[in-house]
């Protein structure tokens, strides 16, 4: 096809799209569906879909139910692969293409977009209620824990070295208490972000030399950086505290026998988030933390960032909602796409302003 309308509109559909003939070959691809394939357009020539395309549903009586109606299907959550990549959940269009019979149009939505710019308000409604909960519990239980405190370090004194045992663990756990509430403060205690011109790489490379020096220690770092980025525009500490957060829980996550963090950034204009004045917030900086652990247990992977979901033993989970909250202070998004070897932490940031950066 050369039409010229064509020829603006295919590269710009915002998702992976694919033109199929009559015998289920690829015709055409756009620029979206290559990144998603992994394969440029020329070399997926004339090449049978199913041959590059694992989709956990029945396409072929789909395609087949298309043709003979002459009418579009949808089918929702579906797992598609393309390539050597995992598996991602996706909402799949199929359409007749109009004027060229037995041709099809599939467009895939992967459901990481989907949900993007459907949860950003959820995000900080659940924020919102550990903020009132957190002040709760400070007022209520935190006073009364050091009267406990106190009391079991008087009786210790006078106690036998058997009865010790009972009084230390009551020490123990009214302080493991306290910790875990100073944690849920955190949400309320949180200062408004103080954002300025950042270049997103002096950050990384902070975090990761911190963590090198302690809980990372038996980590390697990978760093695949585009050089190119212009600065976000952020709170350089509350940026920082995120990326160790997530590279502490990629290193607990590997244990003992350490493992790789990858640090992967890039420019990616696909995703716009909804501000509620309606208006759209481009989040073009991508910043990818991705490590070769065991991967979110399956089970708590769509809730990861509400608070109180954990996948460790003796987790708060608080750590990823804190993460969650000062992301979507920052007008930004996160998400995470896991199995067992890859866990992809993805953050969308803002490019900072260019008269904010002529002031920086």
């Amino acid at each position: 096809m050369s039409d010229a309308r064509f020829d603006t509109l295919w590269p710009s559909l915002p998702v992976p799209a694919l033109m199929i003939n009559e015998a289920d070959q690829i015709v055409e691809i756009n620029s979206s569906a290559e990144l998603f394939l992994n394969a440029s357009a020329k070399s997926l020539k004339n090449v049978p879909v199913f041959d590059k395309l694992a989709i956990d549903a029945p396409l072929e009586e789909a395609f087949s139910r298309v043709r003979r109606d002459n009418s579009a299907m949808f089918i929702n959550n579906v797992d598609v692969s393309g390539g050597n990549a995992a598996p991602v959940q996706c909402n799949i269009q199929i359409a007749p293409l109009q004027g060229v019979e037995d041709w099809l149009i599939l467009l895939m939505e992967p459901r990481q977009i989907a949900d993007r710019l459907g949860r950003s308000h959820q995000v900080k409604t659940s924020a919102r209620s550990a903020i009132g909960m957190a002040e709760m519990l400070a007022h209520e239980i935190k006073n009364p824990l050091a009267g406990i405190t106190g009391a079991a370090q008087l009786l210790s004194m006078s106690l036998t070295p058997e009865d010790l045992e009972l009084t230390d663990l009551i020490v123990a756990e009214s302080r493991r208490i306290v910790a875990l509430l100073e944690q849920v403060e955190q949400f309320g205690n949180l200062r408004p972000p103080e954002k300025r011109p950042i270049n997103i790489h002096d950050l990384l490379d902070r975090a990761r030399k911190s963590a090198e020096l302690s809980y990372a220690a038996s980590m390697k770092f990978v760093e695949e950086f585009d050089p190119s980025l212009p600065p976000t525009f952020v709170d350089g500490d509350q940026l920082l505290q995120i990326f160790l957060n997530l590279f502490k829980n990629a290193s607990e996550a590997a244990g003992k026998t350490g493992g790789t963090i990858r640090l992967r950034t890039f420019y990616d204009l696909s995703l716009r988030l909804r501000r509620k004045d309606g208006s759209g917030a481009a989040l073009p900086l991508q910043v990818e933390i991705i490590d070769d652990g065991p991967g979110l247990p399956p089970e708590i992977a769509a809730d990861i960032f509400e608070p109180f979901v954990s996948g460790r033993e003796n987790g708060t989970g608080l750590g990823l909602a804190l993460v969650s909250k000062i992301i979507s202070d920052h007008e930004g998004w996160i998400s995470v796409d896991s199995v067992p070897g890859k866990t992809v932490f993805r953050i969308s940031l803002p490019v900072a302003p260019r008269d904010e950066r002529a002031d920086g």
